[in-house]
C-alpha cells in the first residue's frame, strides 16, 4: 500500500474459434479521440496498479507487446503503442484505446514462454481492436470491502463515498462470444509476430492451474481477488479452442522445449507483495516505510492494494488508509466520518485511547446499505510522521466485534524490523542430477502448499520427473 488515492478508470480487460465474425477481421485505426482517452487513463492506471516496474523484465514486454499490436491493425508504427509492465502483485493485463497496453509483473511471472506472453498481449490488444469496451455490460467493482460477510455494497449515506479499494479494482462484462473473440485474435496477432500459436492454449492452461490451486489454499472458490482469471471467464473449453485454432495453424505442438531466454530474463523480478507498499505475511501486514504492523483475525483475507489494505470476512470488513500526520485526531476522524457522508459528526461520541503505545481516537455512527444495518467505525492512530486510520464495518450493534483483535494489533516496527522486511523474488535455477520437484519445492519461501505452487509455477504434472539441465523457477526470500 502506498498513500496515494486514484479513483476508477474503466479499461477492457485481458484474455478460440477457429473462425472470426466478420466484424473483427478488420480493425479502426487509432483515432485522435482514442489517443486523448488513453493519455488521461494511463497515469491513473500506472498509479491504480503500482505503477510502472523499471527492471529489465520491463523492456523485454515493451518489445514482445508492440511488436504483436502492430499486428491488429491499429497502426503499423510501433510507436504509437504503450506497453508498460506494472509492479502489482495482481495477476491481471488489460489494454484502453489510444494503443495502451498493461501486464502485471505477477502475471508475467506465471508464464514460461515468450509466446504466452505474446499471446497474453494479442488478446488485450484484440479486445480494443474489435472494440468490446462500446458493447458490453461494465460495472466496477468493490474488491473485497462491503462485499462479503455482512453482505453490503456502498449505497447508505455513510457509505456513498467509499469507490475503491486500490489495485483491486477492475471491470467486468464481456460475454463469452467476446472473450473467445479476443481469443482468437490475440492468436492471430501472436501468430503474425512469429510466435508459436500454442501460446495462447498453454496460458489458458496455466491461469486454470493456478485459479484451482488459489481456491484450495484460500479453502474457496477464488473469485474473491480480481485476478486475471476471475475477470476473464476462463475453463476447459477455451483451453481446447485454443489449441484447436493452433492446430490449424501448425499441426502437432513441440513437445519438452523450453523457452530459455525467457525463462532466464525473468530472474530476479520481485514476486508478491514489492516491499515499497507492504507486505503480507500469513495473517499479519508489515510496511517498512511506514514502520507499521497489524494482524488480522483467523480466517480473514488480507488484501493490499495500492492506495488502502483491506481485510474481510464473515463477520465484518475493514479498510486501511495513511494521511498526513495531525495533532487533532478528534478532528481527524469527524472528517473522515463526514467524508463518507456522515450527517451531524459534532455529535458523534469519540473514544480517545493508546494502543500499544499509539494515541488513538476512534467514532461509530449507524447506517444502512442495501436495507441492511450496520456500524461503520473510524480509528485513527497518531504516529510521527503520519496519520493512519482503519474504517471498519460490521452488522448493526457490534461495533468493532470480531475485528476488535485487529485495530488492536496496530504497532510500531522497530528500524532493524522495518530493515529486514525484504520480500520475495523469481530465481531461476537448474536442476541437477538427485533434484526431485519436492527437494526443490522445499526452497519455495512459503510456509505451506510449497510443492504444489512449485509444480503450477513450472506448468509441471505432479507426476512429473526432473531432468538434470531442466530450468524451474523458484520463489525465494529477499
Amino acid at each position: 500500500m502506498n498513500p496515494m488515492y486514484i479513483a476508477a478508470t474503466a479499461a477492457t480487460a485481458l484474455i478460440v474459434t477457429p473462425t472470426l465474425p466478420a466484424s473483427a477481421q478488420t480493425a479502426r485505426a487509432i483515432s485522435r479521440s482514442d489517443k486523448a482517452q488513453g493519455a488521461q487513463a494511463h497515469p491513473q492506471l500506472l498509479a491504480q496498479f503500482g505503477g510502472p516496474y523499471t527492471g529489465p523484465q520491463a523492456a523485454f514486454v515493451e518489445r514482445v507487446g508492440k511488436r504483436v499490436a502492430v499486428q491488429s491493425g491499429l497502426s503499423n508504427a510501433q510507436g504509437d503503442f504503450t506497453v508498460t509492465l506494472l509492479d502489482s502483485p495482481v495477476e491481471n493485463a488489460f489494454a484502453v484505446p489510444g494503443g495502451y497496453v498493461y501486464v502485471t509483473r505477477q502475471l508475467l511471472a506465471l508464464m514460461n514462454s515468450e509466446a504466452e506472453l505474446a499471446a497474453v498481449l494479442g488478446h488485450e490488444v484484440g479486445h480494443v481492436a474489435a472494440r468490446h469496451s462500446n458493447k458490453r455490460n461494465t460495472r466496477a467493482t468493490l474488491g473485497n470491502l462491503l462485499s462479503a460477510g455482512v453482505g453490503v455494497l456502498t449505497g447508505s449515506d455513510v457509505l456513498t463515498r467509499l469507490a475503491s479499494t486500490g489495485s483491486q479494482l477492475y471491470t467486468l462484462g464481456f460475454s463469452r462470444s467476446q472473450e473467445y473473440e479476443a481469443d482468437g485474435l490475440g492468436v492471430r496477432y501472436a501468430t503474425a509476430a512469429g510466435y508459436d500459436p500454442y501460446g495462447m492454449a498453454a496460458m489458458l492452461r496455466q491461469l486454470n492451474d493456478d485459479q484451482t490451486l488459489t481456491a484450495r489454499i484460500e479453502g474457496k472458490q477464488a473469485d474473491a481477488v480480481p485476478t486475471w482469471a476471475s475477470t476473464h471467464p476462463n475453463g476447459e473449453d477455451r483451453v481446447a479452442r485454443a489449441r484447436k485454432l493452433a492446430q490449424q495453424v501448425r499441426g502437432a505442438p513441440a513437445a519438452g522445449v523450453q523457452d530459455i531466454a525467457f525463462l532466464r530474463m525473468l530472474d530476479g523480478m520481485p514476486y508478491d507483495d514489492n516491499p515499497a507498499q507492504g507486505i503480507v505475511d500469513g495473517q499479519t501486514f508489515r510496511h517498512p516505510q511506514f514502520r507499521l504492523q497489524f494482524t488480522a483475525p483467523a480466517g480473514y483475507k488480507i488484501d493490499n492494494g495500492t492506495d488502502a489494505v483491506t481485510i474481510a470476512g464473515s463477520g465484518g470488513q475493514a479498510q486501511f488508509r495513511t494521511a498526513a500526520a495531525t495533532t487533532d485526531l478528534s478532528a481527524f476522524v469527524r472528517a473522515r466520518l463526514a467524508e463518507l457522508g456522515a450527517r451531524d459528526t459534532a455529535g458523534v461520541e469519540l473514544r480517545s485511547g493508546q494502543i500499544n503505545g499509539l494515541q488513538t481516537v476512534q467514532g461509530t455512527v449507524s447506517a444502512t446499505s442495501n436495507g441492511r444495518a450496520v456500524d461503520a467505525t473510524i480509528i485513527a492512530y497518531r504516529f510521527p510522521s503520519s496519520t493512519y486510520y482503519f474504517l471498519v464495518v460490521t452488522p448493526s450493534g457490534s461495533r468493532l466485534g470480531p475485528l476488535t483483535s485487529l485495530v488492536s494489533s496496530v504497532s510500531e516496527l522497530s528500524p532493524q524490523a522495518a530493515a529486514g522486511i525484504k520480500g520475495k523474488r523469481i530465481r531461476i535455477v537448474t536442476v541437477k542430477a538427485g533434484d526431485t520437484i519436492d527437494s526443490l519445492a522445499r526452497q519455495m519461501a512459503y510456509p505451506d502448499h510449497q510443492r504444489d505452487r512449485f509444480v503450477t509455477l513450472n506448468a509441471l504434472e505432479d507426476s512429473s520427473t526432473l531432468t538434470p539441465g531442466r530450468l524451474v523457477k523458484l520463489v525465494v526470500a529477499g
